[in-house]
């Protein structure tokens, strides 16, 4: 198929493996970076390359970057081992972590200094949507960034929001979702364990409020965790204080105030310090359980 491209995607983990197997299904040669190896090596045998980036650089269409956060976003690249360096004019960076507005646009003026398109392309959905290909992508940056990208979006996407033709936009949208997402969570933690004060099980608060007005995505995805007492992390705890913590960061910049964020960050602040930064974001209920003596599913007896 003409429209194949070569692709390499820069981290391998919940959401990046997904994006990558959906691009392999799509026809796209793509290869995984990661900093486990037995992430590139799962995605190897599964159908996916591996190599080096001196190597691949100059042969993609495309670099496809799911890492973390701003730094690690930088270090793949413009680091000691950085990408752009070795991309061919005319060829993208699509870059999906949540970042400030204002990182976003630095990158696309330092990928632009090398004739490289950079797409601000934060991303929604979870790891099960990009498993499938239906991830929401949150997109900005020129015409020529978006057409570059079009391919990879069509397979990784089932919706692309196309929010302006600057870097930054994309990421300012992303911060907006992440600051609901987030606060979401949280609430739905306090909810559940206060209804355990009143003798609601978490098995009856998920028969019952998913079909009431006080529902949310966050509430139907992440509760059944709690009431399972499985807190494999999906998404983990640790993500919160950078997002939460980029949110409150441009509410600062822009001298507004977010009260309830704030509230939310301190929930996952306490969950962090506790230990549980490595597991599912849920186990913030963990903390309202600890300050009201309440046992949670799946607690030792």
């Amino acid at each position: 198929m003409s429209d194949n491209k070569r692709v390499a995607v820069f981290g391998l983990g919940s959401m990046g493996f997904g994006m990558a197997m959906s691009l392999l299904r799509a026809g796209h040669a793509t290869t995984g970076f990661d900093v486990n190896a037995d992430a590139v090596a799962r995605f190897v045998s599964e159908g996916g390359a591996s190599g080096t980036i001196a190597d691949i650089a100059p042969q993609i269409d495309a670099a496809v970057v799911v890492v973390l956060n701003a730094a690690q976003t930088e270090t793949v690249l413009f680091g000691p081992d950085g990408i752009v360096s070795g991309m061919r004019a005319g060829s993208v960076v699509m870059a999906c972590a949540t970042v400030a507005p204002d990182f976003a646009r630095d990158m696309a003026a330092r990928c632009a200094s090398h004739g490289v398109h950079y797409l601000d392309a934060p991303i929604s959905g979870g790891a099960a949507k990009a498993a499938q290909g239906q991830l929401s992508v949150m997109a900005s940056g020129t015409p020529d960034a978006l057409s570059a990208a079009r391919p990879m979006l069509d397979a990784c996407a089932a919706t692309v929001f196309e929010l302006g033709d600057a870097a930054g936009a994309g990421s300012a949208m992303k911060a907006v979702n992440q600051l609901l997402a987030g606060v979401h969570i949280a609430a739905m933690a306090e909810a559940m364990t206060f209804g355990m004060t009143q003798g609601v099980t978490p098995e009856k608060f998920l028969e019952v409020i998913p079909k009431c007005a006080g529902t949310s995505w966050m509430l139907e995805n992440r509760g059944p965790h709690i009431a399972a007492g499985d807190y494999t992390p999906h998404s983990a705890v640790d993500i919160w204080p950078k997002d939460l913590g980029i949110v409150l960061d441009i509410a600062k910049s822009a001298k507004f105030g977010a009260p309830i964020t704030a509230a939310a960050l301190q929930q996952f602040l306490a969950a962090s310090g506790s230990g549980l930064g490595r597991e599912d974001d849920a186990a913030v209920a963990k903390v309202y359980a600890r300050n009201a003596g309440l046992s949670l599913p799946g607690d030792a007896t």
